[in-house]
């Protein structure tokens, strides 16, 4: 896949809702009814980070929910790429990009959304062909001023803006013309999911996804 393609294609998972949940989770079994509330409430394209030992098993389970468009975010390595891919992911997420990581997604045909904070990290990665790109750390590289700032010069870039934002900052970052979704975790809360409290998540899923 070259970038080109990847941009292309997760170009249009971000398009599908106004916000990605990115979600944390530690127990597998939580994974299908958690996927099946956010898809319910309108937000298909879920990132689901590897920073849990359930993580791949969760990608596994969140594959199998009709509607859904799982995702693995924080890859790191061409190992955690190749791991996402065999769990079913369809698109991965990371933070920043290497060209190790950069070459093993390519090669594995799975779209990558890579991270860039700096006008540099952008023009490197818009040179290899990519143009969908995550803006992270969003809140902590300057927020909407910045990413704005940003899209001025280098229009032809669009981003997922992660990192800080939240209901209340969220549409700041929309209204953006550069600006596709963005990245949430706020929709779905650590203790909703371990209780189980499925249809309050419905509903935050649904609140964000109004924000568009």
């Amino acid at each position: 896949m070259t970038p080109e393609e990847a941009s292309q294609k997760t170009r249009a998972i971000c398009a599908l809702a106004p916000i990605v949940p990115v979600l944390v989770v530690d127990d597998a079994a939580h994974a299908a009814p958690l996927a099946d509330a956010l898809v319910a409430g309108g937000l298909p394209a879920l990132e689901v980070t590897l920073r849990t030992p359930a993580a791949l098993e969760v990608i596994a389970e969140m594959a199998k929910v009709d509607g859904g468009v799982v995702g693995a975010g924080t890859l790191l390595t061409p190992e955690d790429v190749r791991a996402a891919k065999e769990a079913g992911a369809q698109f991965g997420v990371s933070p920043g990009a290497t060209d190790r990581l950069l070459t093993a997604a390519e090669e594995a045909d799975l779209p990558l959304l890579p991270g860039a904070a700096t006008a540099t990290e952008v023009m490197a990665l818009y040179e290899r062909g990519y143009d969908m790109l995550k803006f992270f750390p969003a809140e902590a590289a300057g927020g909407a001023l910045a990413l704005k700032s940003i899209g001025a010069p280098i229009p032809q870039v669009s981003f997922c803006p992660t990192g800080g934002v939240s209901p209340e900052n969220a549409r700041d970052y929309l209204s953006l013309p550069n600006v596709i979704c963005a990245g949430g975790s706020w929709v779905a809360p650590k203790d909703a999911v371990s209780s189980g409290d499925w249809a309050r998540i419905r509903s935050l899923a649904g609140e964000a996804a109004a924000l568009g």
